[in-house]
Order: C-alpha cells, then structure tokens, then sequence
C-alpha cells in the first residue's frame, strides 16, 4: 500500500515520521525531490507556477511506482494540492496528454491533512532552516483543490494530536490491507 499524505506546508511531514517508524514503512519525503530552482525559488518567496511542479511531481511519480512494483508498503509526503497534480503523481505523463485516466488503483490512498489558515501559518512560521517560509502559505490555500471521495482519500484534522491522527491513519491501513494468504 502506498499512502501519500498531503496538504499545505506545514501539516504532513512530523505525521510522516511517526508513521514510519510505527509502521516499518519507507517514508519519502517529497520536498526532497525537488530541483534546486524550485528550492531556491521558494527561498526567495517566490510561489511554484504549475511549470515548476512538474518534473518534481513525475520524479514521486516514479518512487509511487517503483514501491507499487516492488509489493512494498510506503509513505510519500507531498502537498500535492491540486488534482492534477494529484493524477500525474499517479499515472505520470500519461495525466498530460489524456483527459479519462483510469480510477485510482486500491492500494494508494491520500491522507489530506486539514487545517485552518491561522494554525497552519503558526506552525509554518515557528519552524527553523525550512526554504518554504510563512509568508507563501497563503498562495497554498488559495490553489488548494480538496480531494474529493473517489481519490482515495482520508481527510484527517490536523488541530487533533499526532497520535490521535497515526491511530485514525492505522485503522483505516487495517481496514484497507489486504491480510496475507493463509497456508
């Protein structure tokens, strides 16, 4: 199972964490995968064009792939704050040339973090050493398409403790996995 936790900056990343290492799963943190422009552009406060996201959105891209194929379970951090970028993350460039993509496949699921405005700009601004500084946050929100409930998706309230959430997110992998074959 894959499971990409998404939302603004500043919701997704202590959450990822916990998960890992309470799941044994792989955690790829995507602000890890993008080029250096783009980091040096939101260093500069400069938000991300739709152009910029992309070859950063095809690289997740291939690590959801790469897991899918190895039958591995993983958890990829990523805003992934509109739906098409939600869709190229799944099905690559496929997404960029095709208006009717297949459903999602039944082991990736979205984890949306929301949160309000004020709580998120909090946490953004207290945080030390990150390039995506307070101030682009509101360009975050103002592009945000919620996902919908045929994406796959889990919406968690991120005003809620991490541990609170982990359990919500822990039910829902019970729920879901399929349980191995019986000998």
């Amino acid at each position: 199972m894959i499971y990409i936790i998404m939302g603004v900056s500043g919701c997704g990343n202590s959450l990822g964490a916990v998960l890992s290492e309470k799941l044994g799963w792989t955690l790829h943190e995507g602000d890890n995968f993008h080029p250096q422009e783009n980091v040096e552009k939101m260093a500069r406060g400069e938000p991300l064009t739709d152009e910029d996201r992309l070859p950063w959105l095809l690289q997740l891209h291939e690590v959801i792939q790469r897991e899918r194929c190895s039958g591995s379970d993983a958890l990829v951090t990523c805003s992934a704050l509109k739906r098409h970028y939600r869709w190229i993350m799944l099905h690559g460039a496929k997404a960029l040339d095709q208006d009717i993509l297949p459903p999602i496949a039944p082991d990736v699921f979205f984890l949306f973090l929301q949160g309000d405005y004020s709580l998120i700009h909090q946490r953004v601004a207290s945080r030390r050493g990150h390039y995506m500084k307070a101030d682009l946050l509101h360009s975050q929100f103002d592009i945000l398409e919620p996902p919908l409930e045929e994406d796959n998706v889990l919406t968690l309230d991120i005003s809620r403790s991490i541990t609170d959430v982990a359990i919500e997110v822990e039910k829902h992998i019970i729920k879901f996995k399929p349980s191995p074959a019986m000998p």
